[in-house]
């Protein structure tokens, strides 16, 4: 039984941070480019060369630990890491073991309605190693080194998630910070985010943790929650088969839903780790600190916490809409034009235009609508000018005309198909009355007590008025004429 035992998650993410170039060269970090046309003497291991640190890689590890409130070290160590694989053109990774620049930390995440905060072990500053090719090649692998030296910041979690759903929670919080600090782009499917996932089983009440396997390089977030759920079933079905949990490194197999082993996995002793002598010692002055700490943007859990009490938004809304920088960015900008209710607002922003984007595979940035012509969309909402349904439709047009090149506004649009809602109460009694007349059978079951006769009245006003009558005043005055 599942309940019999305790599930122990440990994640160490990879984000390649946003530099123009490599973290010990002046390469490009530019993806996609042909095989090896990034790749220096630095990067290819050249006798003679020396790593120069890319400050810029620096900076952005400390706008990281700063934004987890964590310990910026003052002086910390580069390392040499020691393993030998082809796409390691030196035989080593220079990273950081035992004085990471990033010390601690914490990331509250939101399951199931419950916060969590997981505690960070470190973030630590290394180079990319390159990529293997095998797919366009028989019986040989090709090498391409563009990746090589790619300036990443390895975070490590202490092992407190319990769950895959847990783990997901994290990892795409963690991906929402990174992306809005603006130190990586998160782009998974690049490999720009990527995260390695270290479970085990115990059993309930145990205090000792079991023997952990990690998943290598899960680049996405459906992809982990399989992963684990697969790990997990495998590890207690093996020990309550009499087997026992081997310490190794696993890969996930998306087109068979399991995890497959890849090797032993290594201990820090086995990569013989020692300072790297070409490298001085990281040293970070609290003066460089403050001013990092100056040019950052606002945090994500200050804006929601703004939002809740500013704007008088549910916890809910307020996490929805600080799914992204992008993303607050727009519904504040959009609800400044409006100058109106922000719930209303919030809805719009939150259903209909993350609903389309989804829907076209487009980012916020990317959206057709802007936020001014949603705000003056909800000025015609909230003004009675048209109804929600109606706003819909208008919402419908300006997207369409937006992605074609063509700019319109929420008025032009209104005025062109005649949506304008009738609120003229003597207009609205006339065809009530007429809707009356017309269906004496309903009339009749609805003073019988069948409140569905009711609905099917409105129905048939809203018909006759082409759906253009307000229909607040539509439920008012129907009610008050059956009443009479």
């Amino acid at each position: 039984m599942r309940s019999q035992w305790e599930v122990v998650i440990g994640l160490e993410t990879h984000a390649q941070l946003a530099t123009r170039s490599k973290i010990f060269s002046g390469s490009a970090t530019q993806f996609g480019a042909a095989p090896n046309a990034q790749a220096s003497a630095i990067d290819l291991a050249l006798p003679g060369v020396l790593p120069v640190l890319n400050a810029g890689a620096v900076e952005c590890a400390v706008k990281f630990g700063l934004a987890v409130g964590a310990t910026i070290a003052s002086r910390s160590i580069f390392a040499r890491k020691n393993y030998f694989y082809p796409d390691l053109p030196k035989g080593y990774q220079i990273s950081q073991y035992e004085i990471p620049v990033v010390q601690g930390g914490a990331l509250s995440i939101m399951v199931d309605g419950v916060q969590k905060t997981v505690h960070l072990t470190r973030a630590h500053l290394e180079e990319d190693a390159g990529k293997s090719l095998h797919e366009d090649y028989h019986g040989m692998s090709g090498m391409d080194l563009n990746r090589a030296g790619t300036p990443l910041l390895e975070i490590v979690t202490e092992p407190e998630m319990r769950s895959s759903a847990e783990a997901v929670a994290y990892a795409k919080a963690l991906h929402g910070l990174v992306t809005w600090l603006g130190i990586c782009d998160g782009n998974m499917q690049e490999g720009s985010f990527r995260c390695d996932a270290n479970v085990s089983v115990r059993p309930s009440g145990q205090k000792e943790f079991g023997t952990r396997c990690e998943i290598k390089n899960l680049n996405s977030f459906r992809f982990m929650e399989k992963a684990i759920e697969f790990e997990i079933r495998r590890q207690i079905e093996l020990i309550e088969d009499g087997g026992r949990v081997v310490q190794e490194t696993r890969l996930y197999d998306p087109d068979r839903d399991q995890t497959r082993s890849m090797r032993s996995k290594e201990d820090a002793m086995d990569y013989r780790y020692f300072p790297d002598p070409d490298l001085l010692p990281l040293e970070i002055t609290a003066a460089t600190i403050e001013r990092i700490r100056g040019g950052m943007p606002e945090l994500p859990q200050a804006v929601r916490t703004r939002f809740e009490s500013s704007f008088g938004l549910s916890a809910y809304d307020a996490n929805t809409l600080t799914g992204s920088r992008a993303l607050a960015s727009y519904f504040e900008t959009t609800l400044s034009a409006f100058g109106g209710d922000a719930k209303l607002a919030a809805n719009w922003v939150t259903g209909e235009l993350l609903g389309r984007l989804h829907e076209a595979g487009l980012e916020v940035a990317d959206a057709p609508v802007a936020p001014a012509q949603l705000a003056g969309l909800l000025k015609r909402i909230a003004d009675g000018t048209i109804s929600g349904k109606m706003a819909k439709e208008v919402f419908a047009v300006l997207w369409q005309e937006a992605a074609a090149g063509r700019s319109s506004s929420a008025d032009s649009v209104i005025a062109a198909r005649g949506l304008k809602q009738v609120s003229d109460a003597g207009a609205i009694e006339r065809i009530i009355d007429d809707v009356l007349k017309a269906n004496s059978k309903s009339v009749e079951e609805f003073h019988a007590g069948r409140q569905k006769a009711f609905n099917a009245l409105v129905g048939q006003v809203m018909k006759a008025s082409m759906g253009r009558a307000n229909p607040a005043q539509v439920n008012e005055i129907l009610r008050r004429k059956l009443a009479a």
